[in-house]
């Protein structure tokens, strides 16, 4: 395909700009009917992947009562002459006289006929050589099932794995979960004015996404190594093509960065009509970084990958990612659609028409309110550094102070949970 013909053939898929709400749950939608294929793995290889099933427990938890002092499990009224002892891991007989007991550790199995467990510290020995003590009238024991009984079902598929997951799918009796792998994601940076090193000057910029968007990738659950990361490619088509060619023959996802409007070396639409690509967005209207686009593929071994093309400014390819990527990649893991939280804005922040506006902003989470931060040009970064997320100022209104408006959270470590 010529470039004036792979150019008309884009401008030709372009339509108008995409709702921002739409987009997304658009994006999310087509990674959830892509989802990741399903494997078990052993729990100590699970941080960071998604349940594919629900978690349930393979008996009742606890499995058997359990003391939960160190003490004696006693049987009928006291003073209660020691018969034996309990240590955690065993399998005592039971008590089957009245006025007898066991001393028992913290953890151990209570012994079958015991009547209540009498604390260590709450307790004497006669002269004889008998306990005695009065139990406290509320159980010094777990009881089978109190946490869950065997079979239920504990969280449901769709769940990160995360250290507690791990743990608690441990105590459940489980050795290996089913879950989705993670979606491996490559990078390439556009741009014949960008320098990899030093700094910006003689009217070439430094990139600045090179370096961070595979962090902020790993953040949303993606594999993505040094190697994956390619650039600057060239400002030709075929260079454009090649390396996409090249990326998506290993990755679920390919990211790019620039070359997403129709300028004279934009050739990212181009490229992608000569690669057959389908269109799932083709730009949004949101300020900053309506020229964001999605795109699918289907390789020769039938399985689906996707192009994720986000623009050259830093500040508006943040918002192609927290807009498309995060909830294609939520869809390709099987995870629930994200859920945007609520805050109160403390200041005004401006609308955009009819466009929706990404407004940066810091969390107040003890006041639950949200502060726009300064220095916020689409070309700029400075503001990101400080901020905890994006406020959504719906089109056609502007965010008054004491509004309560959606804020699209900036990724977390994998495992790491919102304050």
């Amino acid at each position: 395909m010529s470039t004036e013909t792979a150019a008309a053939a884009a401008r030709t898929a372009a339509s108008a700009p995409a709702d921002w709400a739409q987009a997304r749950s658009d994006a999310y939608a087509a990674g959830l009917a892509a989802a990741l294929p399903v494997a078990g793995r052993p729990l100590v290889e699970t941080d960071g992947l998604t349940l594919a099933e629900p978690l349930t427990t393979r008996t009742d938890l606890p499995a058997f009562p359990t003391s939960s002092v160190d003490g004696w499990a006693v049987r009928g009224s006291g003073p209660w002459r020691v018969v034996g002892r309990v240590l955690a891991g065993g399998t005592p007989p039971p008590l089957t006289e009245d006025g007898t007991t066991v001393e028992i550790a913290t953890g151990a199995m209570v012994p079958d006929g015991a009547t209540a467990v009498l604390r260590i510290e709450e307790s004497d020995r006669t002269p004889d050589g008998l306990v005695s003590g009065t139990p406290r009238s509320t159980p010094e024991w777990r009881r089978p099932g109190e946490e869950a009984y065997a079979g239920e079902e504990l969280l449901p598929a769709g769940t990160p794995v995360d250290p507690a997951v791990i743990g608690l799918a441990a105590s459940c009796g489980h050795d290996t979960l089913r879950v989705r792998r993670a979606p491996r994601a490559a990078l390439l940076v556009f741009g014949d004015e960008l320098l990899t090193a030093g700094p910006p000057g003689a009217g070439r910029v430094r990139d600045a996404l090179g370096p961070a968007l595979p962090s902020w990738l790993r953040r949303y659950g993606c594999e993505i190594t040094p190697a994956d990361v390619v650039g600057p490619v060239a400002d030709t088509l075929p260079a454009h093509v090649s390396a996409l060619r090249t990326a998506l023959a290993r990755a679920d996802l390919v990211c790019t960065t620039g070359g997403t409007m129709h300028g004279p070396v934009d050739h990212l639409h181009p490229a992608l009509a000569e690669l057959g690509a389908e269109y799932v967005v083709n730009t949004v209207a949101v300020r900053p970084g309506f020229p964001m686009l999605l795109a699918r593929l289907t390789g020769p071994d039938g399985r689906v990958r996707f192009v994720a093309g986000l623009p050259g400014n830093p500040q508006s390819a943040i918002v192609a990612l927290v807009s498309l990527v995060a909830p294609l990649l939520a869809g390709l893991q099987g995870r629930p659609m994200p859920a945007l939280p609520h805050a109160t804005l403390a200041e005004p922040v401006p609308g955009r028409g009819d466009y929706t506006h990404l407004a940066l902003v810091r969390l107040d989470r003890a006041a639950g309110s949200a502060h726009p931060v300064r220095h916020v040009g689409s070309a700029m970064l400075r503001g990101l550094a400080g901020a905890d997320g994006f406020a959504v100022i719906a089109p056609g209104t502007t965010g008054e102070p004491g509004a309560r408006v959606p804020v699209v959270p900036l990724p977390l470590l994998p495992g790491e949970r919102a304050s």
